[in-house]
């Protein structure tokens, strides 16, 4: 099994629409697949609400009520974390996830409050011993704008952590979601900008980069 979390502090940075495009693309491709929404505002619980009959299965856990157990048969988890998460209950999420994915917005504010939230994960000892691999992605920018050439300056510097890819702002996000549809799951001709930007995050989800050393 597989265990992939998305997980930022700050509020809005788009964590459920990633959580819930890896469940839809991972659903797609044939496997099978648990949703688990710590965040109390269940914005993926109720995306997936919204998932039509006859799309790929996906299996929706709410993990704010309290422990959440895997089953055997299960390929994929995708954890959808809450904003503000910190201290106990962010060292009680890390011990969950094999693979970590960030997302940040370009913004001062957003960046400033990913500084000191990246180095608290990075300092986690499970990271620190590869049991836990982070990689940072740029979420809802405009490229060639200023804001985005900071952000990509700032996420490239970051050490112990890639920089694996920029999501652009794009309406299909949108179209996808009100529908309960990841953005792969939309016509071929919409998208193909959107694919070619996703593809570096999965090709590090399938590489060994982002998998547990085994000890």
């Amino acid at each position: 099994m597989r265990s992939i979390m998305v997980l930022n502090a700050k509020g809005g940075s788009g964590k459920s629409t990633m959580a819930t495009n890896l469940a839809s693309y991972y659903a797609s491709s044939g496997y099978r697949v648990m949703l688990v929404d710590y965040d109390p505002q269940h914005s993926s619980l109720d995306w997936l609400g919204e998932r039509p009959v006859g799309r790929p299965g996906i299996n929706g856990v709410d993990g704010s009520k309290g422990s959440v157990r895997v089953p055997r048969n299960i390929d994929y988890v995708i954890y959808d974390t809450p904003a503000a998460v910190r201290g106990k209950e962010l060292q009680v999420l890390l011990r969950r996830a094999e693979s970590i994915i960030v997302p940040v917005l370009p913004s001062p504010i957003d960046m400033r409050a990913a500084t000191e939230f990246i180095k608290t994960i990075l300092s986690n000892s499970r990271v620190s011993r590869k049991e836990c691999r982070v990689a940072l992605v740029a979420n809802r920018c405009r490229e060639n704008t200023n804001i985005y050439h900071q952000l990509e300056g700032f996420l490239k510097k970051v050490r112990k952590a890639p920089f694996i890819s920029v999501l652009r702002e794009s309406q299909n996000y949108n179209r996808a979601a009100e529908r309960g549809l990841g953005i792969f799951e939309l016509p071929p001709y919409l998208i193909s900008r959107d694919l070619e930007q996703w593809d570096p995050i999965i090709a590090w989800l399938n590489s060994r980069r982002s998998q547990a050393i085994k000890r």
